[in-house]
């Protein structure tokens, strides 16, 4: 075998300013000096650049043989023997589909070949994404030290094209390139859902990060409010993340812990990503589409978010506070919602049990007790423009109500990897749970879950299984023991099944008491100041949203961005059918409803709104969880929060 760089010549650069992939944690002041002396990056590679070529045997050894070639976009494969393909199959493996890789070796002593495996998730016929290992023999060199720097060379590759990491223009790739794993603190709400979180969590989630290399560490949670106390007792230097495998309420919990911290104001830069095991799913819905991949469900958009969640990477997440009437303040990173939507969300809580399922029969019920309400929305546009008299005969209307004008992406930024401060896993009552990046290594005998397993994928009955060869071993003097966190010594008490039932569907949004002041609003029951447009009416809804996305399938405002310092307002009037709602949500599912031409839907982009219900009753719901019913007003923080996103584009096959 004789592997080469074909890299396009890049500028040499030191180790410490090629690691600037990124899991969104703050750079500090003196990085930024550093990186603002450092010369320019080099142009990007386009998707059709080879960087590694090479000749690989496959596991076992009786196999065919491979022509592997490694661009920034996809491997390719090339059957050589026993027989060339003119048109192989399954040849193209786009990295987007690829969760990690690693090396292995034989536990055959007589063996000098090392091994690369990469795992993968690719799309079926039918659209579904199903696991698949691909193991390739080096033995082109007569030591097994010669082969296994080769099969480190391509796993190092690899492993940097997946996170963002520059390869140099050297030639010189050695896992000395990768920084320590990242570690997430993973909170899984065992009842999300239809109460399938946790055997998703186990079976999907964990099995990935796992081959990602990610170094995790996992907590249930057991009541209501129980991830918020959680993470404000949190060391959160020892994490890079914080990911909640549930719906969207769980998340809520996290950033309102957060930002109820004395150190708030760093808190709240802690990148948090979420991956979806709950009913709607919103943000997640977001987050796939950010990641360019097609709108999906269930299993499929949890492993969407997962691959994505494995790559790194993250984007300023816009945060609203939200002032209730009786003066209190609590954020939001999803929606706050008035009349049909909130209804619908409140009232479908009884069929829980139906995960998704529970939002479509909540609507077909909605629809058939349609309502309006009475109420007054104020709200500062985006751009300030001089206040025009109301018409006699009607409400003044936002000039882009039904004009939508969607602007430019902004480029991702990536900032340096925060390390933590210890690799040391918290303790858990399942074992099996440990992070493969722990002190003390699992006793398995591959890094995604045994050698069986591997073997079983190819049918290596015969051969020799295969050990882990980790490509970063754990840091020499790495403590046996740390100084754990509040969380950490709690953990140890956790079951591994609380028996609890999910939360009471009347349990009302806890408060957050932190968090930036709110310089656009004036205190409730005060005028207004200059700038601002008032309506006031019947309304069927009224919805605020700051993602695109109102549910995993349900695209409210197509053209929202994590970061765009908006707040996207979106009301229908009343006098609306119910065949012309039912419309305006088969058509949101697409994105599509405001091209309806729809009389009584309205838009507006905003930085800040009031919200007066001018009936008795009603449900206000902020992220789906059900707040006090009265006045309240809210007003946009641009990039308060870090969201886990992985890369932006749009995964698709080479040219």
């Amino acid at each position: 075998m004789h592997g080469h760089l074909e890299a396009e010549e890049q500028q040499d650069q030191r180790p410490e300013q090629e690691l600037t992939w990124s899991w969104g944690h703050r750079p500090r002041s003196a990085l930024d000096r550093v990186k603002a002396m450092a010369p320019p990056p080099p142009p990007p590679l386009t998707a059709s650049t080879p960087l590694l070529h090479g000749e690989f045997g496959s596991y076992p050894a009786r196999g065919p043989r491979f022509a592997l070639t490694l661009t920034p976009q996809a491997l390719h494969i090339q059957r050589l023997r026993p027989k060339p393909e003119a048109r192989p199959r399954g040849g193209l493996v786009l990295l987007a589909e690829v969760s990690g890789c690693c090396t292995l070796r034989s536990r055959s002593p007589s063996d000098s070949a090392a091994y690369f495996c990469i795992y993968t998730y690719p799309r079926g016929r039918r659209g579904g994404r199903r696991r698949a290992a691909r193991t390739f023999r080096a033995d082109g060199a007569a030591t097994y030290e010669e082969n296994r720097a080769e099969a480190q060379r391509w796993a190092t590759a690899l492993t940097c094209l997946l996170r963002g990491l520059p390869l140099p223009g050297d030639g010189e790739i050695t896992p000395d390139l990768l920084p320590r794993p990242p570690r997430l603190l993973l909170l899984v709400n065992p009842f999300g859902g239809r109460g399938l979180a946790w055997q998703w969590c186990k079976n999907h989630v964990l099995p990935m990060i796992s081959e990602a290399g990610l170094s995790f560490n996992l907590i249930q949670t057991e009541r209501h409010n129980h991830a918020r106390e959680l993470v404000q007792g949190l060391s959160l230097s020892e994490w890079d993340g914080i990911v909640t495998v549930s719906g969207d309420g769980l998340l809520y919990e996290v950033l309102n812990g957060l930002l109820e911290r004395p150190d708030w104001e760093e808190a709240v830069k802690t990148p948090v990503g979420i991956l979806p095991c709950g009913s709607g799913n919103a943000l997640a819905g977001a987050v796939n589409q950010h990641g360019g991949f097609e709108p999906a469900l269930g299993i499929d958009l949890l492993l969407n978010c997962s691959l994505l969640l494995c790559r790194g990477g993250s984007h300023p997440l816009d945060l609203l506070s939200v002032t209730l009437a009786s003066g209190s303040r609590c954020f939001s990173f999803l929606s706050v919602a008035w009349g049909f939507v909130s209804d619908v969300d409140i009232q479908s809580e009884r069929f829980r049990a139906l995960g998704s399922a529970r939002f479509t029969l909540g609507t077909v019920l909605g629809l058939a007790t349609l309502h309006t309400y009475r109420g007054r929305l104020s709200y500062l546009p985006a751009t300030v423009e001089p206040a025009s008299p109301a018409p006699a005969h009607g409400l003044p209307r936002a000039k882009s109500e039904l004009t939508l004008a969607p602007g430019p992406a902004p480029p991702v930024a990536h900032s340096p990897l925060h390390r933590s401060v210890s690799d040391l896993p918290l303790p858990l009552p399942q074992p099996a749970l440990t992070s493969p990046g722990s002190p003390e290594p699992p006793p398995i005998l591959s890094l995604n879950g045994g050698g069986p397993e591997l073997a079983g994928d190819w049918g290596g009955a015969g051969d020799a299984p295969l050990s882990p060869d980790p490509l970063l071993p754990s840091p020499p003097g790495s403590p046996k023991a740390a100084q754990l966190s509040p969380i950490t010594e709690g953990a140890s008490e956790m079951p591994a099944s609380s028996g609890l039932p999910p939360p009471t569907p009347d349990a009302r949004v806890a408060i957050s008491a932190g968090g930036p002041p709110d310089h656009l609003l004036p205190p409730l029951g005060t005028p207004l100041p200059p700038g601002w447009v008032t309506m006031e009416g019947d309304f069927v809804l009224i919805l605020a949203i700051s993602p695109s996305h109102l549910g995993a399938d349900l695209v409210a405002a197509p053209h929202a961005r994590f970061d765009d310092g908006l707040v996207h307002l979106c009301w229908v009037r009343g006098g609306i059918s119910r065949a012309a709602l039912l419309r305006l949500f088969l058509a949101m599912e697409r994105g599509s409803h405001f091209s309806l031409g729809c009389p009584q839907l309205g838009y507006a982009a905003a930085r800040a709104f009031r919200l007066e219900p001018l009936t008795p009753r009603g449900v206000l719901t902020v992220d789906g969880e059900q707040v006090e019913y009265g006045p309240l007003q809210a007003q946009v923080h641009p990039g308060l929060g870090t969201l886990l996103t992985g890369p932006s584009g749009c995964p698709g096959r080479e040219p």
